[in-house]
């Protein structure tokens, strides 16, 4: 077998992994977060200011942020489960050493640093776990697209052929979720004298560098004879052409739907679809072609499983502009974003039962087909990330309340104290952001320019595979080469961010 062939094989004819080892995988980006943000309070409560330092700050939140999710999926992967005990546990110390560290003179009765945190306001207008949640969709993607060709990342991480539950199946939904979170149609929804059309007009003029990146990719992939797997998405086809057609196609059913009904379209269009491959033979077409022997001659022929699997996609985007419409209501308290936390949970728990039941009646989950399954799916492990990314902000708000004046990047700035007359009062912040650049932060430097952050993912990807034998790579070596990558990439967006430059043409 040719090289190609080797490497088209290396990530062909999977299964995925189990709904549990997801979820715990799940639980680690929170974590670190966490994490990050205890260690720069503590480091206010000794030295009385911020960390100011790029460069200290760069590395802090690479090693913190970044760095562990790496070793969790290659070599630390068979110890999955413990790696959220052991991030929770050194979570839970430094919490400890900073409420038993605090000042005597701040000191307040447990009790009453509870009564505060509930009662204090946040910035109504910033809801940082969806730019976490989309900034990490963004750095899982980028590890996973390179780390899949080496031996250490576990096939059952790697996509499904057909059917199963792959770690980077569900980094497909959740893009498409991350980007139907910021939506025109969501940011403008509070603006009831906008066009009808106003949303579709912008977006057709907004997809173009997607498109532009999907022939760019299609072009070198077919002159350099670089690896594809067909079965993901077709001969011609590509995610990037995914996500522009989606986009479009959500803009024009928003503009006739009403936005508020969104999750109703979504239903309709993921209930279907999923009759029509249950009850007509579209299934048998898109698994193996016109003549059942995986014919690719037609256009359509060639491309059957990204063009077919657009409608699950598309209801997954709805669905997922009904929730950032669900998320972008004013909540201007923690008392709010408690109540919006039961909300989640309650979602997740309803969507985890629909797939349990769902997969029960009609088929397994399928990335390839982007059946009924796979959006519900999708769905439920998306909201739970973002629920966990809500509680980590809360928890963060709680701590900052015992040391006053320490403050954590891309997480809520309390607003208003909760009751002026008392001695222990939370230092008010003026409503509105910040000076961003004020205290680095990594998270916002690839917030700023993410599509630029995911085309050097993939370019830097093409690069490491056609220079390295990633099959046959030492566990040292690949450790190495992914770390480099991930970090020159986050350094690049660090530089962009702390020169205050977005790159972006439409």
């Amino acid at each position: 077998m040719s090289q190609k062939q080797l490497k088209e094989a290396f990530v062909s004819n999977l299964n995925g992994t189990s709904l549990l080892e997801i979820s715990a995988g799940l639980s680690l980006p929170p974590l670190c977060l966490l994490c990050r943000g205890l260690l720069l309070i503590l480091y206010h409560l000794h030295h009385g200011k911020p960390v100011s330092s790029r460069k200290y700050s760069l590395l802090l939140d690479y090693l913190v942020l970044v760095s562990p999710l790496l070793f969790s999926c290659t070599v630390l992967s068979p110890i999955i489960f413990f790696i959220p005990v052991i991030l929770a546990a050194f979570c839970a110390g430094i919490f400890s050493k900073i409420y038993s560290r605090r000042k005597w003179e701040t000191r307040a009765p447990f009790g009453q640093i509870v009564g505060e945190f509930q009662k204090a306001c946040l910035d109504p207008e910033c809801i940082p776990a969806i730019t976490v949640f989309r900034v990490y969709v963004n750095v899982l993607t980028s590890i996973s697209i390179l780390a899949v060709d080496f031996p250490q990342y576990p096939r059952r991480y790697a996509k499904a052929e057909t059917y199963g539950t792959g770690v980077m199946d569900l980094g497909v939904g959740a893009f498409i979720f991350g980007n139907a979170l910021v939506c025109p149609e969501v940011r403008q929804h509070s603006h009831r004298t906008q066009p009808r059309f106003s949303s579709l007009a912008r977006q057709v003029f907004s997809v173009w560098p997607l498109i532009s990146l999907g022939v760019g990719r299609l072009l070198s992939v077919k002159s350099i004879e670089y690896h594809e797997h067909t079965s993901e998405y077709g001969v011609h086809w590509n995610f990037f052409f995914t996500l522009a057609l989606v986009r479009l196609a959500a803009s024009l059913l928003l503009a006739i739907f009403p936005k508020h009904k969104a999750w109703l379209v979504a239903l309709a269009l993921a209930v279907l679809y999923q009759l029509l491959l249950s009850t007509t033979s579209l299934k048998m077409f898109i698994l193996h072609g016109s003549d059942g022997r995986d014919s690719r001659l037609s256009f359509l022929d060639a491309n059957r499983e990204g063009l077919f699997s657009l409608f699950g996609y598309l209801a997954v985007y709805l669905a997922s502009v009904q929730a950032g419409l669900w998320l972008q209501q004013r909540r201007s308290s923690v008392r709010g974003w408690l109540g919006a936390l039961r909300g989640l949970a309650l979602a997740v728990l309803v969507l985890w039962v629909l797939l349990q039941l769902c997969q029960a009646c009609s088929e397994p989950v399928s990335r390839r087909l982007a059946n009924l399954p796979f959006c519900i799916w999708v769905l439920a492990h998306c909201l739970l990330l973002l629920g966990f990314f809500v509680l980590t902000d809360l928890a963060l708000v709680f701590t900052k309340l015992l040391v006053q004046g320490s403050s954590v990047p891309c997480c809520w700035k309390v607003v208003q104290p909760p009751d002026s007359g008392k001695k222990h009062q939370m230092e008010a912040v003026p409503v509105g952001r910040q000076d961003k650049l004020s205290q680095p932060c990594l998270i916002s430097a690839i917030n700023k320019n993410q599509l630029l952050f995911f085309l050097l993912a993939n370019v830097m990807t093409g690069a490491v595979n056609i220079l390295i034998d990633t099959i046959h790579s030492k566990a040292a070596f690949t450790l190495c080469i992914l770390h480099l990558y991930m970090f020159l990439n986050c350094l690049i967006m660090y530089i962009l961010h702390a020169r205050n430059i977005v790159l972006k043409f439409w």
